[in-house]
């Protein structure tokens, strides 16, 4: 019963995450900001529904380094783009859903951000190019 509780209580938070309006390009995303252990841990795990299509989930690390994301318990395909302290994308890597294999950042990450599978590719971001308004993002706990 506390599993439960506990997961009901998590997923009412996930519902409630900060967005923080992001612009690589031309594009503008809307992430909802993932900045705490709790939020960071969740993910998009168990959400059933695609992404809008500029919607996304920043997650924001209490320190760069090499982190690695997977998709245990998570429904639908996306991709990540690790990113650096300055805003600079180091790769970009697809993932299958319900899978445990890791991606992971090519250089010291300070952000990931998940889209749906194929966004980043669809509009030719890739390694290199810069992600503007991550200042904006809650500080990571």
């Amino acid at each position: 019963g506390s599993l439960v509780m506990c997961y009901a209580a998590l997923s009412g938070a996930a519902e409630k995450l900060p967005i923080t309006e992001l612009r690589i390009g031309e594009h503008k995303v809307l992430a909802e900001t993932a900045a705490t252990e709790a939020s960071r841990a969740l993910g998009l795990m168990h959400r059933k529904q695609r992404l809008a299509d500029n919607q996304g989930v920043l997650f924001v690390f209490t320190a760069s380094g090499f982190h690695s994301m997977w998709m245990q318990n998570t429904y639908i395909p996306l991709s990540v783009a690790f990113i650096d302290d300055l805003g600079i994308i180091l790769n970009v890597a697809d993932m299958t859903p319900l899978t445990t294999n890791a991606h992971t950042a090519a250089g010291f990450a300070r952000y990931a951000l998940e889209m749906n599978q194929g966004w980043f590719a669809a509009r030719g971001i890739r390694a290199g190019s810069k992600v503007e308004g991550l200042a904006a993002a809650p500080a990571p706990k």
